[in-house]
């Protein structure tokens, strides 16, 4: 981009990955600088005082005004089709900020069962003790959204797919039953991209990242962002991050926007991994049930495809094995290859137990609820040779 040029409307996704965002300094610099200061500073009192009041704009401090910042969260929400973007210091700092800023004491939340654990602790745990509750109810069941719903109810959340069976709602039908109630639909669309999935393209209201997973790519750092209307996030979240103060550093935001330039290559490449792992797990002998959209068994794999809501299945297998938990660490102790680690979207293939990581915290009830047995194994396929992977996998389950 040439200056202060605004991006060309007609951009595909993979342009605006590489080109929005960036407004070139007088260095002429052709990658994007990294702004490392706390503080900005203004040409005289007067100028400082209307930056304070919000009359002129310009940076005031990187708490809540960084360029680099900037540029990662008009860059990604131009992936996301949204008129704005907060970048935070976490996913669950972007749940968060989106909770504060858009709830109050005596709402209520409608929300599917299958969450990663921390989005259910900070629902149960700490919103909770704000006065603000929370229901929860099959992904797939629509009628059951409905049902659920209260006058009171504020916000309907979800992750699509979910974490880690890869369950999948049709967002477009959850969009107007929000609507027609009068509540706000969330997304966390930390596990597809706006590569294979834009919700605000299909109604929603807020969709929610985990910035440390694809959109890094390569396990570096961590962040979070919300992408939505002028309104909701580029005010009331907004107004939150600026006050409460879970802030993206530069450097991560520098970090996160290197990640974004090759997002659509690598979440292609990273579907076509995961798909050949999952129909080779399908047919090994030592694997109970495989949960991955691209597969034809999978509930709802009517959903994924070109011209679908989701345009491939995405990186994430989950396996079962029989035995429980101990038949599936002997699996998971096995692997040389797979990096025994919960964090996901990482360039190398990550493994873990969630019944014992990620959804460790739930109890055994709301696990069991969730579908999370204790013989699941969740493999974040990285961009390794697959058949490397299918041989580090089957060293454990000949066991």
């Amino acid at each position: 981009m040439q200056d202060d040029d605004a991006p060309e409307l007609g951009w595909g996704l993979a342009t605006r990955a590489l080109r929005t965002g960036h407004r070139r300094t007088a260095e002429g610099e052709h990658c994007e600088p990294i702004f490392t200061t706390s503080s900005f500073v203004f040409a005289s009192a007067a100028e400082a005082a209307a930056r304070f009041a919000g009359e002129a704009p310009g940076n005031i401090y990187s708490r809540f005004t960084n360029p680099t910042v900037r540029a990662f969260e008009e860059r990604l929400a131009a992936l996301e089709g949204g008129a704005a973007c907060v970048a935070t210091a976490s996913g669950m700092a972007a749940i968060l900020a989106t909770c504060m800023g858009l709830l109050r004491a005596g709402d209520h939340i409608v929300s599917s069962r299958s969450l990663f654990g921390s989005t259910t602790m900070l629902f149960d745990k700490y919103l909770a003790r704000f006065g603000v509750e929370t229901s929860y109810v099959d992904l797939t069941d629509l009628d059951a959204w409905a049902a659920a719903i209260r006058p009171q109810t504020r916000l309907l959340f979800l992750e699509t797919p979910s974490n880690p069976l890869t369950e999948m709602a049709a967002i477009a039908p959850l969009a107007d039953l929000a609507h027609a109630r009068g509540c706000l639909l969330a997304v966390d669309n930390c596990f597809c991209t706006p590569v294979l999935q834009r919700p605000l393209d299909l109604g929603a209201d807020l969709v929610i990242h985990s910035a440390t997973k694809y959109l890094d790519g390569q396990g570096r750092c961590v962040g979070g962002a919300v992408v939505g209307d002028a309104k909701r996030v580029g005010e009331d979240v907004f107004g939150v991050v600026r006050t409460a103060g879970p802030s993206m550093s530069p450097f991560n935001a520098w970090v996160f926007l290197k990640g974004l330039e090759t997002l659509e290559l690598r979440m292609l490449a990273h579907s076509r991994a995961a798909l050949a792992l999952a129909r080779w797990l399908e047919a090994h002998p030592a694997v109970e049930r495989v949960h991955y959209p691209g597969l034809a068994a999978h509930p709802q794999h009517h959903l994924v495809g070109e011209g679908a809501q989701q345009r491939a299945g995405g990186g994430i297998v989950a396996f079962a094995v029989a035995g429980g938990q101990e038949a599936a660490w002997r699996v998971i102790d096995a692997t040389r290859l797979c990096s025994i680690t919960a964090n996901l979207g990482d360039t190398k293939t990550t493994i873990t137990h969630p019944a014992s990581t990620t959804h460790g915290r739930l109890s055994p009830d709301a696990r069991a609820a969730a579908g999370i047995g204790d013989g699941l194994i969740r493999v974040a396929v990285g961009l390794e040779c697959v058949e490397d992977i299918q041989t580090d996998l089957a060293r454990g389950l000949a066991r």
